[in-house]
């Protein structure tokens, strides 16, 4: 069975002229010393029977603490993952400005196999970053998703 996903990616345009997309640092041990390729589209698993755009508005709520912008989202793509996993993104221009980034958390074993469990944010920091540094952030499976976003940009602006 398919592990599905859904996710908002917000993108804005800085003052000179540049995409800048939020994305972010995935949170607990594993990541904790990563930056480059670390980072992702706020995200999250859904049932079969919800609506994907409703999963993503929540996913995004539980991650960044704050609800998901009231904004036109149009939907990307569906992006498979190297896990298998597909990930649903929705996209929106929104120059989202959160006081704080709030996760909700998991539980995790750590150190592994130690008896210990700790609870870690999912999401650890959030930010706008431009597209070329965002590439370098991203997860690469999900260099894909930026793709497919500045392509539709190229065609809505011809």
């Amino acid at each position: 069975m398919t592990v599905r996903s859904a996710g908002i990616l917000l993108y804005r345009w800085n003052p000179a002229a540049r995409l800048e997309v939020w994305i972010a640092h995935m949170g607990g041990p594993f990541w904790a010393r990563k930056d480059e390729h670390a980072w992702s589209v706020p995200k999250g698993e859904y049932p079969e029977d919800e609506d994907a755009l409703t999963a993503a508005r929540r996913e995004f709520a539980e991650e960044m603490g704050s609800p998901a912008p009231p904004a036109d989202y149009t939907e990307l793509g569906s992006f498979r993952q190297p896990s298998g996993k597909v990930i649903t993104v929705f996209a929106a221009e929104w120059d989202f400005r959160p006081e704080q980034i709030v996760s909700n958390t998991f539980p995790l074993e750590w150190p592994r196999g130690s008896g210990i469990i700790k609870h870690y944010p999912e999401i650890d920091d959030a930010r706008w970053f431009n597209e070329p540094e965002a590439r370098s952030k991203l997860v690469k499976g999900q260099l894909p998703i930026l793709d497919a976003l500045v392509q539709r940009l190229l065609d809505s602006a011809s």
